[in-house]
């Protein structure tokens, strides 16, 4: 970020230095010392990577058009686990934040708000245009399949829109919520993550914070059914308040999981058994995603508990944060997590940097390739979770898996096993 001052007017540019400024849109606010500001945001339309990179399917399926080679159906496979880490690397970190004074016009602003509800048909129309070309297709059984995976990474970004969604308070935007949801059939989440996740998040406590040692397919174990029951319970418990059954038609899971029937049904009655299988594994690597966000943002992370037993409050340093630029544009800046928890309601455009807060090594999609390595992920971040200026070595400050904790104290710390604060 930088700034031009011009008398008591100062220019504040975000990102990078560029010509065309006058083309951009602006935000004009008074600083406390009535100063005058003027904020612009540069990556104002680089979003628009957020509404189409979910339609990546598409363009292996175009190039398999054009070519007959079926190999290309997996071609999003390679934009988003090579390019994109690649990417990341080149173009770096953004650590700009949009100056306090601007951050009430930067969330009115209307545009911002219409790229998340414009994405949200789109995740349907991948969906359905990549299970049409897999049901009328005569492909081979891993084109099929490899189809089938690609369509369920595209569909779990839909839980990612469900997240940015489901965190507003307009009853507009938290219907959105629940149909995108639909698409992946994870209905459940964003009561789960709103009020489950967020209550609990980087304590024992929690099924969607990974621990230290814990691998990501222990993780997983873990984390999928767990989710799901702790949104049924919390779905339940509102409904019982309110005198009704959970299997009424208020059960705002069961609406959104109603849209998933509704839409896969229809897909199998349109292109036959064939979307038996298709639909499995779309659906298993749509819930994968989340699982992959999940893991890699809370791991070994830990709330400690206060002299009356209860966890302190959730600080940015509990959320593993990357500022890359590239995959923060295609995730509507889900990246910047640690203020996302810090501060639920804060819109995208509006999070964060703060300084000396845990951060991953690459954004979301290299990261992800390294937690796919269980001991290569312990290898890079046990390290980086034991220098964290909060923890310093101290065991006692990590979230650990319990079946690894003798072995991590032997290998990390004393192996006189104290207890370690919060777990208790």
């Amino acid at each position: 970020m930088y700034a031009l001052e011009d008398g008591h007017k100062k220019t504040i540019i975000a990102w990078h230095e560029s010509t065309g400024d006058h083309a951009m849109k602006g935000y004009t606010a008074a600083l406390p010392s009535g100063e005058a500001i003027h904020y612009i945001d540069r990556k104002r339309w680089f979003w628009l990577l957020s509404v189409f990179y979910p339609l990546q399917p598409f363009l292996g399926i175009w190039l398999h058009a054009e070519t007959g080679n079926q190999a290309w159906l997996l071609f999003p496979l390679f934009t988003g686990y090579v390019v994109a880490p690649i990417l990341d690397m080149i173009l770096g970190e953004d650590k700009n934040n949009p100056p306090e004074e601007v951050v009430p016009q930067l969330d009115a602003d209307f545009y911002y708000r219409l790229l998340t509800y414009a994405v949200v048909p789109l995740h349907f129309v991948t969906l359905i245009g990549a299970a049409w070309w897999a049901g009328t297709q005569d492909l081979s059984w891993w084109a099929f399949l490899g189809l089938a995976v690609v369509a369920g990474i595209a569909s779990g970004l839909g839980i990612n829109t469900g997240h940015e969604l489901g965190h507003k308070k307009s009853r507009l935007e938290r219907w959105l919520a629940k149909i995108v949801l639909a698409v992946p059939v994870y209905g459940h989440f964003w009561i789960e993550h709103n009020r489950g996740h967020h209550r609990d998040v980087s304590t024992p406590e929690d099924p969607a914070s990974a621990r230290m040692g814990e691998s990501i397919y222990r993780f997983a174990i873990r984390e999928i059914p767990g989710a799901f029951l702790r949104a049924w319970a919390i779905e339940k418990e509102r409904l019982e308040r309110r005198g009704k059954s959970a299997w009424s038609t208020d059960n705002q899971i069961l609406q959104s999981m109603s849209l998933s029937a509704v839409v896969q049904l229809g897909l199998l009655i349109a292109f036959g058994w064939k979307m038996i299988p298709f639909l499995v594994v779309h659906n298993i690597f749509g819930w994968w995603q989340l699982t992959s966000a999940n893991y890699i943002e809370h791991y070994g992370l830990l709330r400690l508990k206060d002299e009356n037993g209860k966890f302190e409050r959730c600080q940015p340093h509990h959320s593993w944060n990357s500022n890359h630029i590239f995959s923060n544009l295609v995730l509507f800046h889900l990246e910047r997590h640690s203020d996302h928890h810090a501060h639920p309601l804060r819109r995208y455009q509006s999070l964060r940097h703060f300084e000396d807060l845990p951060s991953l090594p690459n954004g979301y999609f290299g990261s992800y390739l390294l937690a796919y390595v269980p001991w290569l992920w312990y290898w890079v971040m046990d390290k980086k979770l034991l220098a964290l200026p909060h923890v310093n070595g101290d065991l006692d400050k990590i979230n650990i898996d319990p079946r690894r904790k003798e072995m991590i104290y032997r290998k990390y710390g004393s192996p006189e096993l104290s207890g370690p604060a919060g777990q208790q």
